[in-house]
């Protein structure tokens, strides 16, 4: 049994640093991507990035951006963000949005379950259920960092019949396992928070006796992102974020 899966999360629209992760790594050469959610707002690629997700046959949830951006392409509102430099970021990303992509939003839910069966032998009592959240199995917006204490995990493992839980939102990198079930978090694609703006991504070797997960930290085309921002008239305070890899409002 041997299966490769290249974990992602929280892209953000950030199409040049996701791309810059398939060059790297090679996104064709593994049996599975999943991607844990917030595909959209932040980075001005909404089209091209669900576009590469959508030909990539990613296994995508609806982050909480994603959840705000179907509000506006629904012709509803939100009261958070009140911040006007904040919301012009959800307002962009649905407007662009090709038909294809508004309704490829629609389709995603907001957890889902891959059952793996290892390729070599097909037999469903062997299957391994890998789950992909946004915040955590209990809560879609639960934070989860690397010194989120080890009773919370086993909490949440007492929740979830998965072997594997993959998260994304707190844009943290971690692997932990606890109660037998490993939780993993890719950190963000598109807009990590600790001072390094490099794309954050993890990958998943699934054996017959060991599971491997090794987290990655990719450079990539920072200067196409503030070009295209500034391009469009967005706030200023996102270019200044992309460029220092930090959460700045």
């Amino acid at each position: 049994m041997k299966i490769k899966i290249l974990l992602i999360s929280d892209i953000h629209g950030n199409y040049p640093a996701l791309t810059a992760i398939d060059s790297k790594l090679d996104a064709s050469s593994f049996h599975y991507i999943v991607n844990s959610g917030d595909c959209l707002v932040y980075a001005p690629f909404a089209n091209e990035t669900i576009t590469w997700l959508t030909e990539h046959q990613a296994i995508s949830i609806l982050g909480n951006t994603d959840q705000k951006v179907i509000k506006l392409l629904q012709g509803k509102s939100f009261k958070k963000p009140g911040d006007p430099e904040k919301r012009i970021m959800y307002t962009t990303s649905a407007e662009v949005l090709t038909k294809a992509n508004h309704k490829y939003l629609l389709s995603l839910k907001k957890a889902s379950v891959l059952e793996l069966l290892p390729f070599d032998k097909p037999d469903k009592n062997l299957k391994m259920r890998l789950g992909i959240f946004h915040g955590s199995p209990a809560d879609h917006k639960e934070f989860l960092f690397s010194d989120t204490p080890d009773t919370r995990f086993h909490e949440l493992a007492a929740m979830t019949h998965c072997h594997i839980v993959v998260t994304g939102h707190s844009h943290t990198p971690y692997h932990k396992t606890l109660s037998n079930i490993d939780f993993i978090n890719p950190g963000s694609v598109g807009r990590m928070f600790d001072g390094d703006p490099r794309a954050s991504c993890a990958t998943l070797e699934i054996n017959e006796d060991s599971i491997i997960v090794q987290h990655h930290r990719i450079a990539y085309d920072i200067k196409k992102v503030v070009s295209k921002i500034r391009q469009m008239n967005l706030p200023e305070i996102y270019a200044k974020m992309f460029q220092e890899g930090k959460k700045l409002n």
